[in-house]
């Protein structure tokens, strides 16, 4: 999922060729420390905004720190809007964007949210509908949204944030690695042979783990991959009367599979191990194996910083019980209904989420950091599609797929595969990704972590269970 996706350290840039447009010495981006402050304030009442700059929340992960660096192109077509940026880590950015919002305070004008947020607050009345602003954006293009991702933006079929990014979960493996040891990988391998693959490719003493997954506690972080492996082993968090399951034999064989594989197979401090930790391991030649987000694409196959491009191959995540197994993902852009820059907040969204953005990026950029997974077109820029040769297909695949009826075995009450729509989840899920972090330190059972974690989705479901 989405969370923490920082990419390894890139080596410098050259210097941008001579005419181009000087950066805006009013445009303000706020680093973490600055931010913080700003967003303390705002959510105590005082406006970010207050001097008539378009105040854009976001998330500092890569590809939008990219778009920070190209706001040039964007002030020099609209020297009348001046942009503040408010970027932050994604925990931290939730939690101020979240509150913000739900207050009404307003102090945003473009907030970066998920498919998660999307449909709970447009329900709610918190955000402005896009598709009047759409229909007027010459060459906007909705219709080459991945309809995956489109779908899970839009309530009652009008878009209620559009997506800067999309994804998916796929398995990235070292080709070299496996032909070395005369294995193959299937096209849609299972958890069974995953393990087996690991257990052979594992080496400890030359530094390689036999695959790397995602230990960090987090609802975005180690339960994502998790989550797809209750779903695709016939489990599920709550039923269709919202009696929790986290207690029953599936998820627990599922989460014993994931812990046992881990602790076996993968990388050291895997307990603590997140998205940007995992794909340093992989992208450095530490890792035979990775499942995780479609999105590690942008850092695994970028020569500036990898050390494994051009000896990767792509496959569809592990199964067992469905045909399919990933999760959909997408960080996309809103406007509160409580911004009085509605306008403006359009022109900035339509130019980050526009289909002219991508080939700014590669060529101002890179091709391999444009935003992916969320334009069907971006696959058939001729320079992206030379580079994502190898990954485009199972990327779009997998998004293709993501859906309960492929991912899952069991009728649920609530949407979403990676994590469970509600907003109760964003403090369930921490919680109970904390009781399964604590199982792959070591420091307590998975049984131990499933009882308490099931305690804490009974509270949850009891509010549901007497709506019904």
């Amino acid at each position: 999922m989405g969370p923490h996706r920082p990419r390894p350290p890139r080596i410098a840039r050259p210097a941008p060729p001579p005419g181009r447009p000087a950066r805006p010495s009013r445009r303000s981006v706020l680093g973490a420390g600055l931010a913080a402050s700003l967003g303390a304030g705002a959510l105590s009442g005082c406006s970010a905004g207050g001097d008539g700059s378009l105040v854009v929340a976001i998330v500092s992960n890569p590809q939008m720190q990219d778009a920070i660096g190209l706001i040039d192109h964007f002030t020099a077509e609209h020297p009348d809007i001046d942009v503040r940026f408010v970027s932050l880590p994604e925990n931290e950015a939730r939690a101020k964007i979240t509150a913000s919002v739900a207050s009404g305070g307003g102090e945003f004008d473009v907030v970066m949210i998920s498919n998660y947020e999307t449909p709970l607050w447009a329900a709610n009345g918190w955000l402005t509908d896009l598709e009047p602003y759409i229909a007027r954006t010459a060459g906007y293009a909705p219709e080459d949204f991945v309809p995956t991702i489109r779908e899970a933006l839009s309530v009652d079929g009008a878009m209620h944030s559009v997506p800067f990014y999309g994804e998916s979960a796929f398995l990235v493996y070292r080709e070299d690695l496996f032909e070395e040891a005369g294995l193959e990988m299937p096209d849609r391998p299972t958890w069974d042979e995953l393990r087996e693959f690991a257990a052979i490719l594992h080496d400890p003493e030359a530094g390689r783990a036999g695959i790397a997954l995602r230990g960090l506690a987090g609802w975005g972080e180690n339960l994502a991959p998790i989550n797809t492996v209750i779903n695709t082993f016939g489990g599920r968090w709550f039923d269709m009367d919202w009696t929790p399951h986290l207690d029953s034999p599936e998820v627990l064989e599922a989460v014993s599979t994931y812990v046992d594989t881990v602790r076996s197979f993968g990388q050291a401090g895997a307990a603590t191990s997140g998205f940007g930790d995992c794909l340093t391991l992989f992208s450095q030649g530490n890792a035979a194996m990775w499942f995780d987000a479609t999105s590690m694409v942008s850092g695994i196959e970028d020569p500036r910083s990898s050390t494994v491009v051009g000896r990767t191959g792509y496959t569809q995540g592990p199964t067992r019980d469905t045909d399919a197994t990933g999760w959909l993902y997408s960080w996309a852009l809103a406007i509160p209904e409580t911004s009085p820059r509605k306008d403006a907040a359009w022109e900035f969204i339509a130019w980050m989420t526009h289909p002219d953005y991508f080939p700014l990026v590669g060529e101002e950029v890179g091709w391999e950091a444009l935003p992916p997974g969320s334009r069907l077109s971006t696959y058939e820029i001729p320079e992206y599609a030379e580079l994502s040769s190898t990954y485009a297909e199972p990327t779009l695949s997998s998004m293709e797929s993501a859906t309960q009826d492929n991912a899952m075995t069991q009728e649920v009450p609530y949407p979403g595969l990676q994590f469970v729509g509600i907003p109760e989840f964003q403090d369930l899920g921490t919680r109970v990704g904390q009781q399964l972090s604590a199982a792959i330190a070591g420091s307590k059972s998975v049984e131990e972590a499933l009882e308490q974690s099931q305690t804490f989705a009974a509270s949850v479901a009891r509010t549901y269970q007497e709506e019904g």
